[in-house]
């Protein structure tokens, strides 16, 4: 089964930066959209940022200025840039790839990345 895997998380003091990258371990056709979620201690899992095949981009109001989503969704590989990290970035980081037509999604296993002095 193909799976997607993640890399780049780690420490970072606030105002620092980290890029995040997620490739998947064969191929994945037809996807329409890869995603960044995110999933801090004792909360629900929430959607950071997302791009389209057709490369349209969306943000989650409280990364929006400060984060970059980026990749080749084709070539099932996506990116996230984190600029002016904050306290509360702190979370596991997940990639995820949806097919529509096949009523797919993919996730990989998660980063954690956590942001303190």
């Amino acid at each position: 089964q193909v799976q997607l895997v993640e890399s780049g998380g780690g420490l970072v003091q606030p105002g620092g930066s980290l890029r995040l990258s997620c490739a998947a371990s064969g191929v994945i056709f037809s996807v329409n959209a890869m995603g960044w979620h995110r999933q801090a201690p004792g909360k629900q899992r929430e959607l950071v940022a997302y791009i389209t095949s057709s490369g349209n981009t969306n943000y989650a109001d409280s990364v929006k200025g400060r984060f970059i989503i980026s990749g080749d969704v084709a070539k099932n590989t996506v990116y996230l840039q984190m600029n002016s990290l904050k306290p509360e970035d702190t979370a596991v980081y997940y990639c995820n790839a949806v097919q529509l037509g096949y009523g797919k999604d993919y996730w990989g296993q998660g980063t954690q990345v956590t942001v303190s002095s």
